[in-house]
């Protein structure tokens, strides 16, 4: 009715098992479809709902080597599973008598409503406007492809001659420029271009790109290491989403008259999914900071609600105020909190983490290192203070640290000692935890 309808494709899943189902959704007007569990059984899941005990009888949700070897599935399964689905909608189509699947999308007038007897509640289901349809154009017009204008973006119009030349020889490349929130995952494709030439990256600070300005949602997002970004000013939401080895800074504008380290620099979302790499904000940070991080380091002057929020990996360094409901779901990684008011533990959610002084000599060196990085890439007032006065202020100190998780590092430390691989190490001490508790 708004004329949307021919811009969009439309995709359903949920329970698609047979070529009746992938029927119906298309004459609802379904144009791409979403398979799980069907293609899982036909791999060999057997429905048990262990996956989450790492128990599977079949080796399908498991790493557990032993159970990995009972794994018998292989894509021909799902090749041949999709070929019978295909087979089944065609007899569907025939019966109806639409040759294409294009031309039997939202065809609504081809299905009604099963008859129950009056006294059942699956009679008073009233399917009326599901199966209305408003206009004849409904479905996709190809026509209607949008362009996204990639090769316009400032990633690829940095990707010059110069660009490519230092990424073939690994050479140093700087360059400054200006962005603003139209800038959208700024970084990203020049990002995956290195990853491409170099998989594991390259080291660290070898392409730098200084920016001023407003960063735009996903600035920085899934850098991989050897791309460094530095930015004068502030940013939008999902800020180093997936951040993947590379490097990112944020600091005030130089001609900014807000202190930084009570106002909020960054929306919310930043570092969302990190997997590794390093992330410095001089300044505030919004809601579910580092949420879902399992491998980066990062440094914020302050955070909003729900931070580190199903965090399992990493370390995180809040030099400020935390908002409510702190660690909510944590399950790895370590946090340190500067805590001069003595008031996380209002703010902070002990179901699976526990909070302790920061009094350790392995503690005390990681935040102070923590803190000279952090100066060193932003110039941070507030580090640089609490670096000179710290024999004062190490005791305010907090570390936030999942149940156990001490226990599980010190055991793979062990079993590395023992000379067992990274992997092995981890398995052991996953299974000797298991056994303890």
């Amino acid at each position: 009715m708004n004329g949307l309808r021919d811009k969009v494709v439309l995709e359903t899943d949920g329970k698609l098992m047979c070529g009746r189902d992938v029927a119906v959704a298309v004459l609802l007007g379904a144009e791409e479809f979403g398979f799980a569990t069907a293609p899982l059984v036909a791999m060999g899941c057997v429905m048990m709902r262990v996956c989450n005990l790492d128990t599977c009888p079949v080796g399908v949700a498991t790493q557990n080597p032993e159970l990995r070897k009972r794994f018998i599935g292989k894509p021909e399964h799902v090749v041949n599973f999709m070929k019978f689905i295909a087979e089944d909608l065609r007899g569907y189509m025939a019966q109806l008598g639409f040759r294409t699947v294009d031309e039997m999308i939202g065809h609504t007038e081809c299905l009604h409503k099963k008859e129950y007897p009056a006294d059942s509640p699956l009679a008073r289901i009233d399917l009326t406007s599901m199966l209305a349809k408003e206009v004849e154009e409904d479905s996709y017009a190809k026509k209607n492809i949008f362009d996204f204008k990639l090769s316009q973006t400032k990633d690829m119009k940095l990707f010059d001659d110069a660009c490519q030349n230092a990424l073939q020889l690994q050479k140093p490349w700087h360059v400054s420029l200006e962005v603003n929130n139209r800038d959208r995952a700024f970084g990203t494709l020049l990002g995956s271009r290195i990853t491409r030439t170099y998989p594991h990256g390259m080291p660290d600070d070898r392409f730098v790109i200084d920016c001023h300005g407003n960063g735009g949602q996903s600035f920085g997002a899934f850098i991989p290491k050897g791309l460094t970004l530095n930015l004068k000013g502030d940013a939008n939401d999902y800020f180093g989403k997936g951040l993947s080895g590379g490097i990112l800074a944020l600091k005030t504008d130089d001609g900014s008259q807000l202190k930084a380290d009570s106002n909020i620099v960054v929306g919310n979302v930043a570092l969302y999914g990190a997997t590794s790499g390093e992330a410095y904000i001089n300044g505030v940070a919004g809601e579910r900071f580092c949420v879902r991080n399992s491998g980066a380091q990062a440094v914020c002057e302050g955070c909003g609600d729900h931070g580190l929020e199903y965090m399992t990996g990493g370390t995180v360094l809040v030099l400020g105020e935390t908002g409510r409901n702190f660690a909510a779901g944590m399950s790895g990684g370590i946090a340190y909190v500067y805590d001069p008011s003595n008031v996380l533990y209002k703010r902070l959610n002990a179901a699976l983490v526990q909070m302790e002084y920061a009094d350790s000599k392995h503690d005390q060196d990681m935040i102070k290192t923590m803190l000279e990085n952090h100066v060193r890439r932003t110039c941070s007032q507030l580090a640089q203070n609490l670096l000179a006065h710290y024999e004062e202020e190490k005791d305010h100190f907090k570390v936030i640290i999942p149940t156990g998780y001490r226990d599980m590092i010190r055991l793979i430390k062990q079993n590395e000692e023992k000379g067992m691989t990274a992997d092995e190490a981890q398995l052991e001490a996953f299974y000797t935890m298991k056994e303890a508790h």
